[in-house]
């Protein structure tokens, strides 16, 4: 059941090269269970048991589920849509030299180096003219879905220094090559804008702005000498989003726990995420103050529900790497397929306290689902993720977990196969607590 599983969670991850698919997809999974979207602009009229879901910038989105009127409080699930990828600039096309190069800028923290010498496409969003819609304005999905671009490495022979520590200039070493210079009507035809507009089925003169990103073609799989790794592009953080996501559904499909189920994808996780529809927004705390407000709760009911709900913050974790355990703490470091990972940070860059953490080990104790935890080297700071951000404005009991992988922000990164399975059951436990 793993291997299989592991292979539906890669065909999600391949059809979601970026946060906007990551969305789309998810949406399309919602409406299958019978969900019903909902805009912000718009005036809701919800009802007990109704099954919801709300967009915001098509790149981030919640969906929930209503028990009753007299509910608790929630339970929330939060993970990322967006990755660590090469973001075209807005006017990217750069003739020079022969070659006709894309100009790209970082978008999170890339581990650079596995990026060269891969085949590489573009997808991403389009925003184009469109008299049907109020605004003039429609915002179309993009994937070229063909090996179009590549980042060419520089020859052995003319750097020297490329084992032993180059650093490397994003505006210099990074830019990729998608074709030849020219001047031909063919080459005009051939330019990314217009197989953008062929792909997206628009007019090329009709489009208005872009967010389009690089990713890599090279499919995910399952691999190991007894079939127990994933390899794929941005496992970090869509493995969460996916696994968390089937846990979520599957719940529902339980006799109710007296919760409203809330599963969250932000956007911008990678960079900071103080957008609006990152974790620092206003997005989750004006949902819930919605869901309240229009079922006629009072005030004191939506400060009651807070103080009994809690949170997950669901990103994958650092497996402990066989090459340089030297950077792990000596007695804490997750493995793979070992479980989830449960992480503390004393800076707080992790949201989980003792309270949190109890709650997180007793589930985990109670379901028979492995869990195992992840502390920083003591001289090694880490990263963060959006737990603690979200928290800033929806102030709940809240955990931080993930899953245990290598090669974290690379261009393909491992995980484990038996570890997708725990999450999933964990996010269905939880919900159902």
């Amino acid at each position: 059941m793993s291997k299989e599983y592991a292979n539906d969670i890669l065909s999600l991850i391949d059809k979601s090269p970026t946060a906007f698919h990551v969305v789309e997809n998810a949406k399309s999974i919602l409406d299958s269970q019978g969900f019903t979207g909902l805009k912000e602009s718009e005036v809701w009229k919800l009802e007990e048991g109704g099954k919801y879901y709300v967009t915001r910038n098509d790149s981030s989105i919640i969906a929930f589920m209503i028990p009753n009127k007299d509910y608790k409080g929630f339970r929330i699930i939060a993970s990322h849509s967006d990755s660590p990828c090469p973001k075209l600039k807005e006017d990217y096309e750069m003739d020079k030299c022969g070659y006709v190069r894309l100009n790209v800028e970082k978008y999170g923290g890339m581990l650079l180096a596995p990026w060269f010498d891969r085949p590489l496409s573009v997808a991403g969003r389009i925003l184009v003219r469109d008299e049907n819609e109020a605004s003039g304005i429609k915002s179309v999905l993009v994937n070229l879905d063909k090996d179009i671009a590549v980042i060419p490495s520089l020859a052995i022979h003319m750097n020297r220094d490329a084992n032993t520590g180059y650093s490397y200039s994003f505006q210099k070493d990074m830019l990729p090559i998608v074709s030849t210079s020219g001047d031909s009507a063919k080459d005009k035809k051939n330019s990314i804008m217009s197989l953008v507009a062929e792909a997206s089925g628009v007019e090329k003169n009709s489009i208005l702005g872009n967010d389009l990103f690089l990713y890599i073609r090279e499919k995910g799989k399952v691999w190991g000498t007894s079939d127990e790794f994933i390899g794929s592009a941005r496992l970090d953080d869509q493995e969460c989003v996916w696994c968390t996501l089937d846990g979520f559904i599957d719940s529902i499909k339980s006799e109710n726990s007296g919760y409203v189920k809330m599963i969250c994808v932000f956007d911008n996780e990678e960079v900071g995420s103080r957008t609006k529809q990152g974790a620092d927004s206003n997005f989750l705390e004006n949902l819930i103050s919605r869901i309240n407000d229009n079922l006629g709760r009072s005030r004191e009911d939506y400060y009651t529900a807070y103080a009994n709900s809690f949170m997950i913050s669901a990103d994958n974790a650092h497996a402990l790497h066989p090459a340089h355990s030297d950077k792990y703490d000596p007695v804490q470091s997750p493995k793979m397929n070992e479980g989830i990972v449960l992480k503390f940070s004393a800076r707080q860059s992790y949201t989980t306290d003792a309270v949190s953490a109890a709650f997180v080990k007793k589930l985990c104790e109670d379901e028979s689902v492995p869990y195992q935890i992840f502390v920083n080297h003591s001289d090694q700071p880490g990263g963060s993720t959006l737990g603690n951000i979200s928290n800033s404005h929806v102030s709940i009991n809240t955990a931080d977990i993930g899953l245990p992988q290598l090669a974290m922000h690379s261009a393909y990164e491992t995980a484990g196969v038996e570890d997708i399975d725990s999450l999933r059951s964990f996010s269905k436990a939880f919900f159902n607590a």
